[in-house]
């Protein structure tokens, strides 16, 4: 008697094509919006704010790219974003390979303690960092940014980088001590190339926080020189208030340095979050 092997069943994928469909349809349309009506004049914004341009007014782009603070802003924002992603990520590697690799008394319950900083809102703590921050001489300092924005990011990078060096088998340290390397020449030389995709997700979440994060250089910067460009934004949006096609070139010349980071280091970022998710 043959027995005729089943045909795999046929999942329907309509219904989760459609959902990513319209999500990727909320976050595009905003920023095709943006993208375009940068090239309009004001006058067309209102008439036609969806299609294409009738003349390409590329004036509204070259004016921002030409302006001297534009692109101190742009530094500003650029210096604290790589300085708090290098503090992050290592510190908290250094942390993660302590809670992944080695056991010792209270090694749970401190780890709790980090994790714990997740709980905090940002903003419900802003007041004890302004007082903080002055005490110590940080404001109008880029460091108090950076620090702050360290902090904070620590729990979240400290959970992922641990779950993934915990996923690394113990044979490899094992290996590397036997062939004479210590315990951080196995972190330095072995452990971190393995973990580069998750030091790729762990970086890009740091530095896209930091560049988009708005309330803290708001409180510690008073300075236009020190400004980011998220402070850049709201001086130029009521600089230019009427001039709304200006605004919007300027909103999308300020995207674009995340974007294309995200871009580059988009291809690790999955695997960085789902890797070592299985033994947390």
């Amino acid at each position: 008697m043959i027995h005729r092997k089943k045909a795999p069943a046929r999942t329907n994928t309509l219904p989760m094509h459609a959902i990513a469909w319209v999500v990727g349809a909320f976050i595009l349309i905003p920023v095709i919006y943006a993208f375009l009506g940068g090239f309009k004049a004001n006058s067309e914004l209102s008439g036609n704010p969806f299609g294409l341009p009738e003349t390409w007014v590329t004036a509204n782009y070259t004016d921002v790219l030409g302006s001297g603070s534009f692109w101190l802003q742009m530094w500003n924002s650029t210096f604290i974003a790589v300085a708090t992603t290098v503090l992050t990520v290592a510190l908290a590697a250094l942390a993660g390979f302590i809670f992944a690799r080695y056991a010792f008394r209270g090694r749970e319950l401190l780890f709790t303690v980090f994790t714990a900083g997740l709980m905090f809102p940002f903003a419900v703590a802003i007041l004890p960092i302004f007082v903080l921050l002055r005490t110590f001489g940080l404001l109008d300092n880029p460091l108090g940014v950076i620090l702050t924005q360290a902090a904070f990011g620590l729990p979240l990078t400290i959970i992922i980088l641990r779950g993934f060096f915990r996923s690394i088998p113990g044979e490899i340290e094992e290996a590397a001590i036997i062939d004479g390397c210590t315990p951080f020449g196995f972190f330095w030389r072995i452990l971190l190339p393995m973990a580069r995709p998750a030091i790729a997700t762990v970086s890009v979440l740091a530095i896209v926080g930091s560049w988009n994060n708005f309330m803290l250089p708001l409180v510690v910067f008073s300075e236009e020189a020190s400004w980011t460009l998220p402070l850049g934004i709201q001086q130029f949006q009521g600089q230019y208030a009427s001039d709304t096609a200006r605004i919007l070139a300027y909103l999308v010349l300020a995207m674009v340095p995340a974007l294309g980071f995200y871009a580059l280091a988009e291809r690790h970022l999955v695997g960085g979050l789902t890797a070592g998710a299985t033994k947390g």
